[in-house]
C-alpha cells in the first residue's frame, strides 16, 4: 500500500492532545488536580480557606489545562520540522518506507513498538515518547483504512489507552 500526505496543523495538534492526554504521568497528574480542585471548592464552601485560596487552586487548575492543551502541542509542533513537509509512505509486509523530497528511510515492523487511532492519525510509536503520525484522509478509500488498520494490528501491538 503506498500513500501521499502532508499535514494540516489544527489536526495536527489535535493528535499531539490525544497523545498528551493518554500518557500515564499525564492522566494522573490532570486526576489529582481535579480532585484539588473539587476538594478546594467544597472547603471555600464551608468556609474552611480563604477565597485568595480557592482562587489559587483554581489558577494552577486552569494553568495546567492550558499548558496540557494549548501550550505543550504547540512548542511539539514549532520544534518538528516534520509536519511542514509532504511524504510518500509505502506499507509492505516486511517494513514501512518513508520517503520526502530530500531523503528515505525504511522501518522494519519491529522497530514500532505498538499504535493508537486517534479521530484523524494513526499514530505509530517507536517508543513511549516517539511517534510518527500517519493522516487517515492520505488513505483514499475507506476500505484501504480498513486495509490499513488490519495491516497494523497484524505487523504492531495496539496500544492500551
Amino acid at each position: 500500500m503506498e500513500i501521499f500526505f502532508g499535514y494540516d496543523k489544527k489536526k495536527v495538534l489535535q493528535a499531539l492532545r490525544y497523545h498528551f492526554i493518554t500518557r500515564p504521568e499525564i492522566r494522573i497528574l490532570m486526576i489529582l488536580v481535579n480532585v484539588f480542585a473539587i476538594f478546594s471548592a467544597g472547603l471555600f464552601y464551608f468556609k474552611k480557606v480563604s477565597p485568595i485560596a480557592f482562587l489559587i487552586s483554581s489558577a494552577l487548575w486552569v494553568g495546567l489545562m492550558i499548558a496540557f492543551w494549548y501550550f505543550l502541542p504547540s512548542a511539539v509542533y514549532r520544534k518538528a520540522s516534520t509536519f511542514n513537509d509532504t511524504f510518500r509512505m509505502v506499507f509492505s509486509a516486511d517494513f514501512v518506507r518513508l520517503e520526502n523530497g530530500k531523503s528515505s528511510t525504511d522501518w522494519e515492523w519491529n522497530r514500532f513498538t505498538s499504535y493508537y487511532e486517534s479521530p484523524h492519525f494513526f499514530h505509530l510509536y517507536f517508543n513511549a515518547r516517539s511517534f510518527f503520525l500517519v493522516p487517515k484522509e492520505a488513505v483514499e478509500k475507506d476500505d484501504q483504512i480498513d486495509e490499513l488498520r488490519r495491516f497494523l494490528h497484524e505487523h504492531i501491538p495496539k496500544r492500551k489507552k
